[in-house]
């Protein structure tokens, strides 16, 4: 089977795993939390830095989750986190979700939280998790729709960095605007027994106004987003930079509201 041929727009900066590490079970996966059983054995692919693999271990303290991602850094970070929480119920391991190393019918759920987006075919992705997923069991998927960002007030900046932003994902191989699609893609992986549901973040106190447009404003300049942006021509420095400041100029802003929706789906296998 082919490895991943899309490259991954954002990268490892500090300034997205800033973002990551803030992830947790109650925030990216309540629409999952609900089907789980002290007992469920979960895969969670593309498992970032572990802080949503560790909540979702948390709640199965007789069960079994195994936390899967391509970068070993990063897989060596999660089994460090759930270590450390004492989570003795959890491995991890690198691995492609197109050619994920499990037999047919290991795991109960299978859970991607903002993946599909980054994936050459998210359709194959999708088929190979719900071959590792056993009869019954459920494929949960999240994903953010970039196109859907609304916020307030109204910047031609932020305009701008939208629309960089989705130009440098679709030249990655990606998808940006992946929320909208889920359902069309597992329906064309063979799922028929879908529940679509949508879930939002949201920033609008002035520490989530600073936290949120201070990452950004710093991958916007320094992360693999970055390097991507000027190595594919797509942008200078000197337009980052002033995007940038746009960020943080936003995330001063009192009357700063920002919402970040995704799609959502519980799929039986």
């Amino acid at each position: 089977m082919p490895q991943e041929t899309a490259v991954y727009t954002h990268g490892h900066h500090e300034s997205v795993l800033r973002s990551h590490t803030w992830r947790t079970a109650a925030n990216s996966a309540g629409y999952l939390i609900g089907e789980l059983t002290p007992e469920t054995r979960i895969l969670d692919v593309g498992c970032g830095p572990g802080t949503i693999t560790a909540d979702l271990a948390a709640l199965v303290p007789r069960g079994h989750v195994t936390g899967v991602d391509r970068e070993p850094g990063i897989v060596a970070q999660a089994r460090e986190y759930a270590a450390g929480r004492g989570l003795s119920h959890t491995d991890f391991a690198v691995a492609d979700v197109n050619e994920l190393d499990f037999a047919d019918d290991s795991f109960d759920v299978v859970h991607a939280h903002q993946v599909l987006q980054h994936l050459g075919d998210p359709v194959r992705a999708l088929r190979e998790m719900r071959r590792v997923c056993r009869p019954g069991g459920i494929v949960a998927v999240r994903d953010a729709d970039y196109d859907a960002f609304v916020w307030f007030p109204g910047s031609p900046v932020l305009d701008e960095w939208l629309q960089l932003y989705r130009r440098v994902a679709r030249a990655s191989g990606g998808e940006p605007d992946a929320g909208r699609r889920l359902l069309s893609w597992a329906r064309a992986a063979g799922f028929t027994d879908i529940v679509p549901t949508a879930g939002t973040w949201c920033y609008a106190t002035p520490e989530d106004r600073v936290w949120w447009s201070g990452l950004w404003a710093d991958r916007t300049t320094s992360s693999g987003y970055a390097r991507l942006a000027v190595e594919g021509g797509h942008a200078t420095p000197e337009q980052l930079a002033a995007i940038a400041d746009g960020w943080r100029e936003w995330g001063g802003r009192e009357d700063g509201w920002f919402l970040v929706p995704h799609g959502e789906l519980l799929c039986r296998v």
